[in-house]
């Protein structure tokens, strides 16, 4: 089918969004931790259950060792340091920032992959890094006292948005290299019906690495915490509307969101792909206005417009 990379692309892009909304009150009534130890276990649970209705198998068959690496590491950047970013700029600066400078994540996808696996870094490239930066700067900077610029937002959740971008970019490319290599391990005969599903199980094994890191680092908050203020899985499930954002969440972000990434760029170039699911910021403009009541300025606009063309300046 023509252009089936750009529509799932598309896809993504409102998955997200609706995963970003999710996530911003799930992780207020949860907490981060929380949240995403149910996330990623859920992710994990659905994954495997698709796996084994389409293929037979409930998790990443013929995947060797160098792929459960490769995967794992990109799990461990991407979903617990990424994730635990991303979810925390929420906390700081709600899910329209936080989703703002996710622009900034085919930058470090760029300059990740010039590092690791050796993609030239064009001048188009950096023209578009500063391009993406403009835009943030316009959507967060404003006038100060004394007609001096002033940052519109505080310097921790700034640098909850950078790290969220820094994950997610090398995490993808981490991503890429697991996935060439599973593409390999799976034997010529089975590939053809297998294709469409392995980074369904690609993702399996990154959110087997995120729920571990999450559990761990959870039991390890909650063991210096006194007991009236630790979070716990208990807790959790006693608060409805908190777990029912959290499906959501879960659902729109690193179940369908996710693998169908991992899938849009078998269709399509893996820039067109980026450029079209780096949407996200502007279509969550208005959904965060009628939920959280967020004030829509000319200034956002324009500056989440620039961050997106200077995303599609990387790839098109």
């Amino acid at each position: 089918m023509k252009y089936l990379g750009e529509i799932i692309s598309l896809g993504v892009a409102f998955s997200w969004t609706i995963a970003a909304l999710a996530s911003e009150v799930a992780s207020r009534r949860l907490g981060v931790f929380v949240m995403n130890v149910w996330r990623m276990a859920l992710a994990m649970c659905f994954s495997a259950l698709l796996l084994w209705f389409f293929t037979g198998h409930c998790y990443p068959a013929w995947a060797s060792g160098e792929t459960w690496c490769w995967m794992l590491l990109s799990g461990v950047v991407g979903y617990f340091f990424g994730d635990w970013c991303l979810f925390n700029s929420y906390l700081t600066i709600g899910s329209r920032f936080g989703q703002l400078f996710m622009t900034l994540a085919p930058a470090f996808t760029a300059l990740g992959a010039w590092v690791m696996i050796g993609q030239t870094l064009s001048v188009r490239s950096l023209i578009a890094m500063v391009v993406t930066l403009s835009g943030i700067a316009v959507s967060v900077l404003g006038r100060g006292e004394k007609h001096h610029l002033s940052v519109a937002l505080p310097t921790k959740g700034i640098l909850y948005g950078l790290g969220a971008a820094l994950g997610q970019g090398i995490g993808l490319v981490l991503s890429k290299i697991g996935l060439d290599h599973y593409v390999a391990d799976v034997p010529v005969g089975q590939l053809p019906q297998m294709d469409i599903f392995l980074p369904f199980g690609g993702n399996m094994i990154r959110c087997v690495a995120g729920l571990c890191c999450y559990s761990a680092w959870l039991y390890v908050m909650n063991r210096r915490r006194p007991v009236s203020q630790r979070q716990t899985m208990r807790d959790s499930l006693l608060d409805r509307r908190g777990l029912a954002a959290m499906l959501t969440a879960v659902v729109s972000g690193p179940f369908i969101g996710v693998g169908f990434s991992l899938m849009a760029v078998q269709y399509t170039a893996a820039g067109i792909a980026s450029t079209i699911m780096a949407m996200t910021p502007i279509l969550i403009l208005l959904p965060s206005y009628w939920l959280f009541h967020q004030p829509i300025t000319l200034r956002n606009v324009v500056g989440a417009v620039i961050s997106v063309i200077g995303v599609s300046l990387f790839f098109l």
